[in-house]
């Protein structure tokens, strides 16, 4: 079985795949179209970040690809809809870098409060200013949270520890943490807000999610904070706020086009603007959420790969039981009635005796992971394959 890595994963995660007996190779930069293909030959496991696109050609020009792993948060750089009609499980880490972007938003409201780029610009440049001019302590500020999901509401923890007030808005209803005031519509937040961090997905819906009249109708001379999704924010509309004076600063990690590789030229429309922080897509990059986010989607990645099991998948039912048999099945298939019978009267008229079966389902596919006490045959395989619902069928022997 054979690995690629993409985007500088960390080394934990191709430890962890050779441990496993799994033969990996590491790239640090992104591949994309043809190039991408091209080493995908062969290739049963793909790792990536977020500068990697898996798109439905690259899928369709890839059928030995068994499963990808998402080696970040979002997976909205993968055709999910597809790899799950090619049934191709997709892994993610969730949760592994949430403290990180946390903490990095903490640290940017107060560099923007006490204008510490600024001032270090000038020191670098030589220049003494000594001033308490716009320069404001954090607490006792209103800090305003559009998405309360699992970095919206850690950082509502955090920011209440530094003494801040917390307001947040969610389509979804989300349970309160600590003191924070859930506003019934955003347009409530955006007015009240002395700053605003977004943390919304990365779905297609959310695209121009924030836009110039949103930045308008935000409280003057207020921060807008961005380390969730490049493609959310207007960001003509937010360059005129900044230089109209409107918006007093921004921190922006996020950008709708970024390079592919580290080193490559990267243009902004928010360059040379005062008070302005960007920073290169590095919110979960610190060596702790690097290191769990390899351990964690290596481990899911090894978990399908050698047992069948799809438990956190963003896109495959959940399955995982223990191991038994000779030769586990693993059989992806449209979700319609009586696809399990067929699959055991196969198994019948083969004579084979299951051990242990489990099926899930999950939209419009199921999965059902199959141990049985005989070896896979070729006419085996090939009737499952034969099935007018059968979207893959994959074997693990444990002879």
């Amino acid at each position: 079985m054979k690995a690629l890595l993409l985007e500088n994963v960390h080394p934990a995660a191709l430890d962890l795949l050779t441990e496993r007996g799994i033969e990996v190779t590491s790239l640090d930069g992104a591949l994309e179209g043809e190039e991408l293909i091209q080493a995908l030959n062969g290739i049963d496991i793909l790792g990536i970040r977020s500068r990697t696109y898996v798109t439905k050609d690259v899928i369709n020009a890839c059928p030995q690809l068994k499963t990808i792993g998402a080696f970040c948060i979002g997976t909205n750089q993968i055709d999910v809809a597809h790899a799950t009609q090619a049934g191709i499980p997709v892994f993610n880490a969730p949760f592994s870098n949430t403290r990180s972007v946390v903490e990095l938003v903490i640290g940017e409201i107060i560099a923007l409060a006490r204008h510490l780029t600024d001032q270090n610009t000038k020191m670098q440049e030589g220049i003494w200013v000594k001033s308490a001019k716009g320069a404001h302590e954090v607490r006792g500020r209103t800090l305003g949270i559009v998405g309360y999901g699992n970095i919206g509401s850690q950082l509502s923890v955090l920011a209440e520890s530094l003494g801040m007030r917390v307001v947040f808005y969610d389509i979804a209803d989300k349970l309160a943490l600590g003191n924070a005031v859930r506003c019934e519509t955003l347009d409530e937040l955006l007015r009240i807000s002395d700053v605003v961090s977004l943390h919304v997905d990365g779905r297609k819906e959310n695209t121009g999610f924030f836009t110039r009249d949103m930045i308008n109708a935000m409280k003057p001379r207020a921060f807008l904070m961005n380390l969730c999704r490049g493609m959310v924010v207007d960001m003509d509309g937010l360059k005129e706020a900044l230089e109209s004076g409107h918006i007093a600063g921004a921190a922006i990690d996020v950008f709708p086009q970024e390079p592919a590789n580290s080193g490559d030229e990267f243009v902004c429309q928010l360059q040379g603007i005062d008070n302005v922080i960007l920073t290169p897509h590095i919110g979960g990059s610190t060596a702790e959420a690097q290191e769990d986010i390899g351990q964690y989607v290596a481990g899911k990645l090894v978990d399908y790969s050698l047992f069948g099991a799809t438990s956190m998948s963003v896109n495959i039912p959940q399955v995982h039981m223990d191991t038994s048999g000779v030769s586990r099945i693993l059989h992806h298939h449209a979700n319609v009635p009586g696809v399990l019978a067929k699959v055991n009267t196969i198994y019948s008229s083969h004579g084979v005796n299951v051990e242990t079966q489990q099926l899930s389902t999950r939209g419009t596919v199921g999965y059902a992971v199959t141990d049985i006490d005989a070896p896979m045959t070729d006419e085996l395989l090939g009737e499952l394959e034969s099935l007018p619902e059968t979207i893959r069928v994959t074997h693990i022997s444990r002879a």
